[in-house]
């Protein structure tokens, strides 16, 4: 497979190997000193060290603290690695929680404060008005699609509340979508990741907003996804699956910039109060949260089921869904993820709180969430 070079919306190339021209980039970019953002599983991973032998000639340095869902700690970690080396640029390498560290250390290297005065929601939101140092992502999961989002979501260390930094300036300057750097995920990575993949093309086409290129963008993904998910899983080493799952993850979070709906707010809630992994909680809630949305999206439900060889009705798409998520190892139930009755309380009140759901096809209110809780415990 050849490399392919498109700007959508910034300068990606595309393919295996492509991880091989990001030294040539960092110096045609005047990148000396890059600080290469990345996480704690993969620091110590052949994947890692190969690629940072590969920069030879540049002085790169390694941060490695980021871990679970991240957070404001790992960010201000990161940016006194980035002062200490002296440098120049950062380099996202790892999966969508690397990514959007990296994003903040880029932002907050030059800037003062605290990153969550970012978010867009702060009451008194500081203002991005530097110049980031040049940035680039390679992702190395096939789900968040971070490497081209413009945002970059943040929790505080004590709430575990996500916050969204969201900023044109965030967004890389250039990706490096190697579908090779995914061949060794485990199976229960490449589902969780896939089905957050999958839920943001789903999500992305049922928001009533307005913006047929997004629906377009958001259709293809599914179904590319749904076509591509269970052979990656199965089949780990399988590059042509590999491929389309990274496609279909970069594919969804450009579509959602058109939104997205109350799967979303769930797994939001479910990763604050029980820091479940954002794309298994994604995984869980999708079907649950389809069913309820059959009443008013019925026509474009029908739709995805169509490109996914579901069948030809709403509720097709949502036992497809069940099926998948049985074939992929993703639990039905919360329950089964240490999730109880206790928790739904809170769980509501982040889940109503949570913006994504504003653009659910179907209102959600307090007593819907809780209704869908209880359904997926």
């Amino acid at each position: 497979m050849s490399l392919s070079k498109f700007s959508f919306p910034t300068a990606i190339t595309f393919g295996p190997g492509a991880r091989r021209e990001v030294a040539a980039h960092l110096r045609q970019n005047a990148v000396r000193r890059p600080l290469i953002v990345t996480d704690k599983g993969l620091a110590a991973l052949a994947i890692l060290q190969d690629f940072v032998a590969g920069l030879a000639g540049l002085e790169a340095k390694v941060y490695a603290g980021v871990h679970g869902n991240p957070v404001k700690g790992q960010v201000d970690d990161g940016v006194a690695a980035f002062k200490a080396h002296r440098a120049d640029g950062v380099v996202g390498f790892g999966g969508g929680a690397a990514l959007d560290v990296a994003k903040a250390v880029a932002l907050m290297a030059v800037h003062e404060g605290n990153v969550l005065e970012y978010a867009w929601d702060h009451p008194k939101a500081r203002p991005v008005v530097n110049a980031l140092p040049h940035f680039i992502a390679l992702p190395t999961t096939s789900g968040t699609g971070s490497e081209v989002g413009r945002s970059s979501v943040i929790s505080d260390d004590a709430t575990h509340v996500k916050k969204v930094v969201f900023n044109p300036a965030l967004l890389a300057r250039a990706v490096f979508a190697d579908p090779e750097l995914t061949l060794d995920l485990p199976p229960a990575v490449t589902a969780a990741t896939g089905m957050d993949a999958l839920t943001h093309n789903v999500e992305s086409y049922l928001s009533p907003e307005y913006h047929p290129l997004c629906d377009g963008i958001a259709l293809e993904g599914a179904r590319i996804a749904a076509h591509a998910l269970e052979a990656a899983v199965k089949e780990p080493r399988n590059l042509a699956a590999r491929s389309d799952m990274m496609m279909a993850s970069m594919m969804g979070a450009i579509a959602f910039q058109k939104d997205l709906g109350a799967v979303h707010s769930c797994a939001h809630a479910l990763g604050t109060v029980v820091d479940m992994h954002h794309g298994l909680a994604n995984g869980i809630m999708i079907d649950h949260v389809m069913r309820f949305n059959a009443d008013a999206a019925g026509v474009k439900m029908a739709e995805l089921a169509r490109i996914c060889g579901a069948g030809t009705a709403a509720a097709d798409f949502a036992r497809w869904l069940g099926a998948l998520k049985e074939r992929i190892g993703i639990p039905a139930r919360l329950g089964s993820r240490g999730v109880a009755a206790s928790h739904i309380p809170r769980l509501v009140e982040v889940a109503v709180n949570d913006t994504c759901h504003r653009t659910n096809p179907k209102p959600v209110s307090a007593a819907d969430f809780e209704s869908l809780f209880r359904a997926a415990l």
